[in-house]
């Protein structure tokens, strides 16, 4: 058994390494993943990682739960045993890191579906999730913003996924869902707000800001159903969103 790295982000990899070389599709998502993807990473948005979060597809949690056990990480028995078809925790005692797996989806504040999205090959989720499972939380947190600003520095916003954030993506599914389209539009109007406040070069914050301006452009003019209109005539008056039990220690 190869040891866990003390670098998270080189344990990040080295865990991919293993997974592709069993076959199995687990990907990265959260902060890591995002740091994966970045070709430059400014000092003013560079942060500490201390957890790893990975995907695997509906039906494939198995997959995730060799590979852990294999690289010498410790299941939460009991949390694993009544959430294992949505979530599974496992510790890397050593280096006091928590690793959460998602089953399928992303559920937090809201659901994001990866099911169908994550394919063998992968390393992270599409940016597009990457950027949907940073901003559905409800109380966005600096770290969250810093990843999300990280995210703009380095890829643009266009109709496809490779190396864009997928605009059709995030505005069919915020289209979907007027509760989504309530808290993605906010943080990214929270987040370009304090794009101005990291010490980046003004020509990278104006790129930055722009690209969120297009994301925010591209998921209003994307058309709306039925049932979103009619939950937009409720509006806030009734909660939009999940309050998802802590579970980190």
């Amino acid at each position: 058994m190869t040891p866990i790295l003390p670098s998270i982000v080189d344990e990040g990899r080295r865990l991919l390494d293993v997974a592709q070389d069993q076959g199995a599709i687990v990907v990265l998502l959260g902060g890591v993943a995002i740091r994966l993807r970045a070709d430059e990473v400014p000092p003013a948005l560079d942060r500490e990682y201390k957890d790893l979060d990975f995907a695997v597809p509906k039906g494939r949690s198995a997959d995730a739960d060799r590979l852990l056990r294999e690289s010498g990480y410790e299941p939460e028995t009991s949390f694993n045993a009544m959430n294992g078809n949505e979530r599974l925790l496992f510790h890397d005692v050593e280096h006091a890191r928590q690793v959460d797996v998602f089953v399928g989806s992303f559920r937090m504040c809201h659901v994001i579906p990866l099911t169908e999205r994550l394919s063998p090959g992968q390393r992270t989720v599409p940016l597009a999730e990457l950027l949907l499972t940073k901003l559905q939380i409800v109380e966005l947190n600096e770290k969250d913003v810093r990843d999300t600003v990280l995210l703009f520095h380095g890829h643009e916003v266009a109709d496809r996924d490779d190396d864009a954030v997928s605009g059709a993506r995030v505005a069919e599914l915020c289209a979907g869902d007027w509760g989504l389209w309530r808290t993605i539009t906010g943080n990214l109007e929270r987040c370009r707000e304090m794009v101005a406040g990291y010490d980046l070069p003004d020509q990278d914050r104006a790129r930055i800001s722009d690209r969120f301006r297009a994301l925010l452009d591209r998921i209003d003019a994307e058309p709306k159903g039925r049932g979103w209109k009619m939950r937009a005539k409720v509006g806030e008056r009734k909660r939009w969103y999940e309050l998802p039990e802590e579970v980190r220690q």
